[in-house]
Order: C-alpha cells, then sequence, then structure tokens
C-alpha cells in the first residue's frame, strides 16, 4: 500500500516505546527460547498466545505500536473466538462495528442480500469492523495483563533486524537499537513482518504467485450517515467513481469506501485530496460533510512462499501468504496461522511432541493459503474480468442473480472468510459416517450454547475429550498428557452440529479447536493413539 503518512514512526498508539535491555551490552549473545520478528496483529497475537501458554518469547520491531490507517478491517467469527482465547475478544466486540448483512449492488439496483451467519447460537457475530490499529491495541492490552499474571513476554520497539543467520540448533540475529547494534541468538524465530517480510528477503526466499492489473483507493472518511451496518458492494456503480465500490462502516463515524480505479494510473495524482474528495462527492452526493481521514493506493496480490518452516525459522501472516483484500483473507488468515502454530511449537518444546509436528504447521496452513488464495483470485477474476468475453458473462451473471437463487451462488464480490478444515492431514484421526460433515476431523469446532456458556469458551487451550450421550474416565493420560472429559448435553445446536444421526459421540479436540478424531463410544485404545497421531508422533 503507498499510505500518506510520511514519518517514519508515525503511530497511532505508542504501545511499546523503546527501551534499552540488558541484552544489549552482554558480552556475549543471549540465548532466547522464542523470537518473534513483527509487531502487527500477528506477532503480537503470537506473543500473547506463547506467553499464556508459559513460553518465554521476545517481540522485535522496528517501529512502537500501531501504525496508522485503518488498513486491516473485517474481522471474521472465527479470529474473534481465537482472540477470546487470548483474552481480548471483549474490547474488540465492544469497540467494533458489528455485521452480519451483506447487499449486492450492479449499477443502481440492489440484487440481492445475505446473511453470514443466519444460524442461531453462537457467541460472537460473523464479522465486526474495526481498524487495525485498534485490533493491535487490544492485542497489546491483552499482553499487558497477561504480562501482570506472569506471562513471559518481552516487547522490545525500534530493534530493527538487520541481518538472520540460521545454524542446526538456532537463529542470530543483528539488530539495530536507537543505542547501536547488538547481536541475539533465539532457539525459534517466528518471522511476522509482513508481506515485504525483510526477514524473508535476507533469507533469499521467495515470494511466489499473481499481481493483478488494477489498483483500488481506500478512503476512509470521518461523517455522520444514516448507512445500515452492512457491507455494500456495486459491480459498476452509478455514481462512476470506479469500476467496482465497496462501502463498510467502521468506529467512530468513520466509513471505509474502496474505489477500483484500473491499471495504468498516475498514483500520486489519484491520492491527490481533491481527486479523492470527487470520487467521495459523486458517491455521497452533494452537501454531504466529511473529513478524509486515511487514504491509500494497492494492488491485488494472491502469492506465498513455497514453504512456510525452514528449518528453526517459521513464517506467518502476510509474511508467508498474502491474499487480495476483498473476502477479508489476511488478518484473519494470519490469526489462523497463530492459533496453529503456537500449541504444536510449546508442545515440541517442552518435550512432549517430536519437533517433526511443526511440519504439520507447514502443511496445514499451506493448505489454508492455498484455499485463500483459490478464493481470493475467484474474486479478482470476477471482480476484474480482463476480456469482453469474461466482462460479458460476468454481467449476465449479475443480470440473472436479481431474480434466480442460483445465480447468486456464481456472484462473487470476495467470497468472505471462513476458518480453513485440514482435510487430509496427517494428523487427523478416524471419522464415523453418521455424523455432520462439518464436525469431521480437521474442521473447526463451530460454537453452541452449554450450560454456564459457550463451547468454544469451555474447550480451555489444551486438548480436550468432549463427550454427548457417551460414558469416558473424567480425564485420560497418554504421551505426556492429561486429557480433560468435557460431558455436554444434548440440546438441540448440539445434537446438529456434533451428534448427526449417531446415538452418542466421543470426540478429541485439538488445542486449536479443530477436531481431531471422533467414534460413537469411548475406545481408550482408540484415543490414545488418534492421541499419538495429533501429536506428530506417528
Amino acid at each position: 500500500m503507498t499510505a500518506l503518512v510520511p514519518e517514519r514512526y508515525a503511530v497511532a498508539f505508542r504501545l511499546y516505546p523503546y527501551a534499552k535491555s540488558p541484552d544489549q551490552d552482554a558480552a556475549t549473545p543471549v540465548r532466547r527460547k522464542v523470537v518473534i520478528v513483527g509487531g502487527g496483529p500477528i506477532g503480537l497475537a503470537t506473543a500473547l498466545d506463547l506467553g499464556r501458554r508459559g513460553v518465554p518469547v521476545v517481540l522485535l520491531d522496528d517501529h512502537e505500536g500501531a501504525g496508522l490507517g485503518s488498513r486491516a478491517l473485517c474481522f471474521a467469527k472465527r479470529t474473534l473466538e481465537i482472540c477470546d482465547r487470548l483474552g481480548a475478544a471483549g474490547p474488540m466486540l465492544d469497540k467494533g462495528v458489528q455485521w452480519n448483512v451483506g447487499k449486492v449492488f450492479h449499477d443502481d439496483r440492489l440484487l440481492y442480500d445475505f446473511n453470514l451467519l443466519p444460524e442461531g447460537g453462537h457467541a460472537f457475530p460473523a464479522f465486526i469492523n474495526l481498524q487495525q490499529p485498534w485490533f493491535e491495541k487490544f492485542l497489546h492490552d491483552a499482553i499487558v495483563k497477561a504480562q501482570a499474571e506472569g506471562a513471559p513476554i518481552e516487547l522490545r520497539g525500534r530493534n530493527r533486524v538487520d541481518a538472520v543467520t540460521p545454524a542446526a540448533d538456532h537463529v542470530t540475529l543483528d539488530i539495530m537499537t536507537p543505542d547501536g547494534p547488538y547481536r541475539l541468538e533465539t532457539d525459534w524465530l517466528i518471522a511476522c513482518d509482513g508481506a515485504r517480510s525483510p526477514v524473508r528477503g535476507m533469507l533469499g526466499l521467495s515470494f511466489d504467485g499473481r499481481v493483478f492489473e488494477d489498483n483500488f483507493l481506500i478512503a476512509d472518511v470521518k461523517m455522520k450517515a444514516d448507512f445500515p451496518t452492512e457491507r455494500w458492494f456495486w459491480f459498476e456503480p452509478y455514481f462512476k467513481s470506479g469500476d467496482s465500490a465497496l462501502l463498510h462502516k467502521q468506529p467512530d463515524d468513520i466509513w471505509r469506501i474502496d474505489f477500483q480505479l484500473g491499471w495504468n494510473i498516475d498514483r500520486a495524482k489519484e491520492l491527490e485530496p481533491a481527486n479523492i474528495r470527487k470520487r467521495v462527492d459523486a458517491m455521497l452526493g452533494p452537501g454531504v460533510e466529511y473529513e478524509l481521514d486515511w487514504c491509500s493506493i494497492y494492488t491485488f496480490q494472491c502469492r506465498r512462499m513455497e514453504k512456510f518452516r525452514h528449518g528453526r525459522i517459521l513464517f506467518a501472516g502476510d509474511s508467508a501468504h498474502q491474499v487480495s483484500p476483498f473476502g477479508a483473507r489476511g488478518a484473519n488468515s494470519g490469526i489462523q496461522d497463530v492459533d496453529n502454530l503456537a500449541w504444536k511449537l510449546t508442545l515440541v518444546l517442552d518435550g512432549t511432541a517430536p519437533e517433526s509436528l511443526l511440519d504439520s504447521y507447514d502443511r496445514e496452513r499451506i493448505h489454508g493459503a492455498d484455499e485463500n488464495i483459490l478464493n481470493s483470485t475467484r474474486a479478482t477474476d470476477f471482480i476484474t474480468p480482463k476480456t469482453p468475453v469474461s466482462k460479458l458473462f460476468r454481467n449476465a451473471v449479475l443480470t440473472l442473480a436479481e431474480h434466480l437463487p442460483f445465480a447468486r451462488t456464481v456472484v462473487n464480490s470476495g467470497r468472505l472468510s471462513v476458518p480453513c478444515t485440514y482435510d487430509g492431514s496427517a494428523l487427523n484421526g478416524p471419522d464415523h459416517p453418521d455424523m455432520p460433515p462439518r464436525t469431521r476431523p480437521g474442521s473447526p469446532c463451530p460454537d453452541a450454547p452449554v450450560a454456564g456458556g459457550w463451547l468454544l469458551q469451555a474447550l480451555g487451550r489444551g486438548f480436550t475429550l468432549m463427550t454427548i450421550n457417551a460414558e469416558a474416565p473424567e480425564q485420560v493420560t497418554a504421551h505426556g498428557l492429561t486429557v480433560p472429559r468435557l460431558a455436554l448435553a444434548t440440546t438441540p445446536e448440539i445434537a446438529a452440529r456434533y451428534l448427526g444421526e449417531a446415538p452418542g459421540a466421543v470426540y478429541l479436540i485439538r488445542p486449536d479447536q479443530h477436531v481431531a478424531a471422533r467414534w460413537d463410544r469411548y475406545d481408550e485404545a482408540a484415543v490414545a493413539a488418534a492421541l499419538a497421531k495429533a501429536l506428530g508422533k506417528e
């Protein structure tokens, strides 16, 4: 993106101001357990997750907090569920704009609307709109609380990583600070340093995929407006401010507007306030008072690294994969990277699981990245047809969609983020044919109301043996782990989401709340074997 922020260290929130560390004066490089590079949402979430699991972690960032501009905006239900486990979701939900409904327009006609969460019985909405600086602040607030409770998390602002040197059993970092350079060693390095990842560049690793020949203008405007809290998307909008447009409500009377500009543009000219105002004025109509809050131009890109694990260096978020903004898959998929990685690295560090378990992070999250890239590419091709024939097809589909529901399944204004199911994962155990497909092994657990609250909140941070109409011990001990039992009553929601046609159910749930295996009755040997598989011991 090209944002109008000239100051190198301009921040919305100065969360971790520079302070000299004793490591900088050490005679020989200090060895740390885990170092994270990058203090954006993915880096902060990784530090928080690992720290709450008791893993000592140091986070390095070349700035001192959250940058200016809305940037990532739409945070999905699964992201909120993960942040809830991390202790950060409450303020996000309070501050964010909650929404479930979207509308699709062509020219000046409403084609149809859709509800992303038509099913009841969930703790969180389909999405909230929350500017990225606020998302980062609330993660940081949760880190501060976790630190007060003893979580071994250290944040170092104005610590720029200038060189990365891998070795067989550690990684060495050369770091620059306002007080000069120093060197640090770490057993494990996690790169969360964004799409332009300096760490990736230092290692000479590729970042391959497609760059689409189109540009989009973000205009965050501050105004009072009566538009409903919905996602509005226009194909060929009647106000002629671009080939497509998107409108979202944000907190604090800020509205996100995206305009499709085309490929051969003068970026500097398009970012001139007078030209931005022409587009906004055409959309909002005469006499609407507003202020330009933040503006940027971005290009659609769908790319990923060939591998996310390189020895003792792991990549997460935009440093590992990048998708087009429409569909809200960037930050949301990055948070799912965190959810997948933190528990695995924790179990490797404490000796419960072999180091090879981290290879499953690579495989599972590449599966997720490929799914996101496929959906993002399809959306981009539909939004920005590049030939007369593809545009004719697109507009024919839009015409049919106004009256025929089947055509709406073909319309793609950005398929919105949903959590990945790890079909085919080597960690998956046995399945049962009479249970619902949505909770098969590899799938994320759907939430449901349970006695005293919500299912996902009852699962905790470790493995869980969940039972419905089935006998089982109160806890199972195997492979160095003690797995507690969670017995559920057969409510309509639990039956529909987890039981299906089976008379009873036993689920082994992973620490990231994905299903590892399921049976219709408890079997000690079968559960132990599935746990070994989920730990990467088979």
